[in-house]
Order: C-alpha cells, then sequence, then structure tokens
C-alpha cells in the first residue's frame, strides 16, 4: 500500500508538487532513480529489478507516473503483465494529457488492480483499474483529472477516508506549510512522510511489521512552470524509511 501526495496549483513558478512512500516486501529489490532502461533513455525511474519495471518516474519532458496497488491486489499475478511496466509506458509521451488518454485505453485483463498517478505542470490525472485477475476480480479501466490543492492517494481512491491514511493524514497535509523547492525547504511535508504512530501501518505514513512489509523509500519532487526553461525539476529520495534515511538528489 504506497502513498502519493499531489500539490497543485497552477500560476505558481513550482505548480507541482509530489510526494510518494513505497511500501513493499523489504526483501524485493531494487534500484535508486536512475536512466536504467536504455530503450528509454528519457526516463529517470526507481526500477525494481525483479519483474524490470518501475514505482514511479520521471521523463525529460516534464511528465510524472506512479503505480500503486488496489486492495486486495498486493504481489504480481504471472498469468498477468506487470503493474510496473505501466509508469514506463506513461512515460512515452510528453504530456500528461496524452499520457492519461494512452493509459486509460489499456486492457484492464492484462494486470491485476491498479491506481496510476500521471502529471505535468500544467495537469495532473488520476487512472483507476479494478484489474483482470486476482482476487480483486475485472474492472473498467477510467481516467480523472486531479483538481487543484492537495490530494492524497493510497490503495483505495483518490481522497477516500475509506483509507485510514488519508483520513489521518489529508488534513494533516492541507494544513502543512507548503514545501518551497527554491529554497530547499520540505520541513513540514519530509516530516509528515515519516511520520508513524498508527496502531496499523494503513493508519502511519511510514511503518515497518513482522512480516517484513515495510516502507522502504520516499520521494520528493517538483516541477517548474513551463516558461522557466532554464530550471530543472528537483527530485530528492530517500532509500528506506524517511524518518530513518536521509534524503539526497537525484541526477535529473
Amino acid at each position: 500500500m504506497c502513498t502519493v501526495v499531489i500539490l497543485r496549483r497552477p500560476g505558481h513558478d513550482w505548480p507541482l508538487i509530489l510526494a510518494a512512500n513505497r511500501d513493499e516486501m523489504t526483501d524485493r529489490p531494487w534500484r535508486a532513480p536512475g536512466r536504467h532502461w536504455s530503450d528509454r533513455a528519457e526516463v529517470v525511474a526507481g526500477q525494481d529489478t525483479l519483474a524490470g519495471g518501475a514505482w514511479l518516474g520521471l521523463n525529460d519532458w516534464g511528465v510524472v507516473a506512479g503505480v500503486l496497488n488496489r486492495p486486495g491486489s498486493l504481489g504480481p499475478d504471472p498469468a498477468l503483465r506487470s503493474r510496473g511496466e505501466l509508469p514506463l509506458d506513461a512515460l512515452e509521451h510528453a504530456e500528461a494529457a496524452v499520457a492519461a488518454a494512452a493509459m486509460a485505453a489499456i486492457e484492464q485483463t492484462s494486470y491485476r488492480s491498479f491506481n496510476l498517478v500521471i502529471a505535468d505542470a500544467a495537469q495532473a490525472f488520476w487512472i483507476k483499474s479494478e484489474g483482470g485477475g486476482g482476487a480483486e476480480g475485472a474492472g473498467a479501466v477510467s481516467a480523472a483529472a486531479i483538481a487543484e490543492g492537495v490530494s492524497m492517494i493510497t490503495a483505495h481512491d483518490l481522497n477516500d477516508t475509506a483509507s485510514p491514511r488519508i483520513r489521518r493524514f489529508l488534513p494533516k497535509f492541507e494544513a502543512a506549510a507548503a514545501p518551497d523547492p527554491e529554497s530547499g525547504d520540505w520541513a513540514e511535508w519530509q516530516a509528515l512522510m515519516g511520520e508513524g504512530g498508527g496502531k496499523h501501518a494503513e493508519e502511519s505514513m511510514s511503518f515497518v511489521t513482522e512480516t517484513g512489509f515495510a516502507t522502504v523509500s520516499s520521494s520528493l519532487i517538483a516541477l517548474p512552470a513551463p516558461g522557466r526553461m532554464d530550471v530543472k525539476p528537483k527530485w530528492l529520495f530517500a532509500p528506506g524509511r524517511p524518518d530513518k534515511t536521509d534524503y539526497g538528489v537525484v541526477e535529473i
């Protein structure tokens, strides 16, 4: 059950802020964000080395994409394609709107259920699929625009307070001071990304369980306004629980 938090503020110098925690089995191998795919030279993404895909990535055109499981769909299905392909496929496109339309047209029975976030400096979208196998059953793929302001997504629907994590933390992110990528001040969001304290993993942003399922990394991403041609996106990455691990700069 990963988490993505998005702040959209059109007209701002930094119109898109995205924070993401990855929750996974601690023994599943992966590589920190980089240019790991020779046939996708324009993509910087974390690589799941077991299946070869990605959970979160950014391309040279300023599109960011990240995939999350939906309830009851943790782990792969050998009869279906890996959901790690989805961010990479989305990042073949130069605009979030075009990528969202393409991903909404995929064959839903090829993958287990997922949430997919696709955004650029102008627009942001949530792609939802009920999946094509496993306990979650099958359903259609849909795409919805993400509104201005703060939004949050886990395994549940966008801003769905049926998710204990969203119910607890969405008001906290709404009340927190927005990150300032210009000065490098991410303090309040960074603290929230590392906050535990819930009775269960679903109520914490950062956690570890006795079964080995835990928060294994965290990302903080900012996209500049389209007119700022001399300014690159910023990506900070913590290769572990964000309450225990320092964030470092990802080379874009």
